[in-house]
């Protein structure tokens, strides 16, 4: 009789790894040969990559056009709220934007939210300019940026030399 031994199923699922990872080597290995010598293989994925940038770029600029449009929004927004005329509603006003938006930039919220509230303080207080110091050593450089958009898109905030009605004459620029 002969005795043919099974083999054992360690030795099996050794045999198929080893097999499954051979199959990838020698892919891999093809897949760089066929990419050094085949100049028009080299061409598809040359014009692959540029569609990917394209199309990231063009998702990139919507993006940015949404955002730019969520911003001009959250401001006219927040005119047509209005702001209080009181010295002490304005203090208490000023104080709770600044905590909102301190608040909304720790939780990594919606940053344009975050920058609104940062806004609306800076509309009530009495010197804007020396706010957005302290904002620009404060503040996390994207909610910061969006704040930028906020104060350019408004022109009744004037904030001396960071830009506003002041700025003009100063860089040479007559009115």
């Amino acid at each position: 009789m002969s005795s043919l031994a099974r083999p054992s199923t360690t030795t099996i699922i050794a045999a198929t790894v080893g097999t499954l990872v051979t199959g990838f080597v020698a892919y891999a290995i093809y897949f760089d040969h066929k990419r050094q010598t085949d100049p028009e293989f080299r061409k598809a994925l040359k014009r692959e990559s540029r569609r990917e940038a394209r199309i990231a770029r063009t998702q990139a600029e919507a993006h940015g056009a949404q955002q730019k449009e969520a911003i001009k929004a959250a401001v006219e927004g927040a005119k047509e709220e209005g702001f209080p005329t009181d010295v002490e509603d304005k203090e208490a006003f000023f104080m709770t934007e600044v905590a909102r938006g301190e608040t909304l930039c720790q939780d990594g919220a919606d940053q344009v939210e975050a920058a609104l509230c940062f806004y609306k303080a800076l509309k009530v207080y009495p010197q804007p300019s020396d706010l957005i110091s302290i904002y620009d050593k404060t503040v996390p450089k994207p909610v910061l940026d969006i704040l930028a958009e906020m104060i350019a898109t408004d022109p009744s905030i004037s904030v001396g030399r960071f830009g506003g009605s002041e700025g003009g004459s100063q860089h040479g620029i007559d009115d």
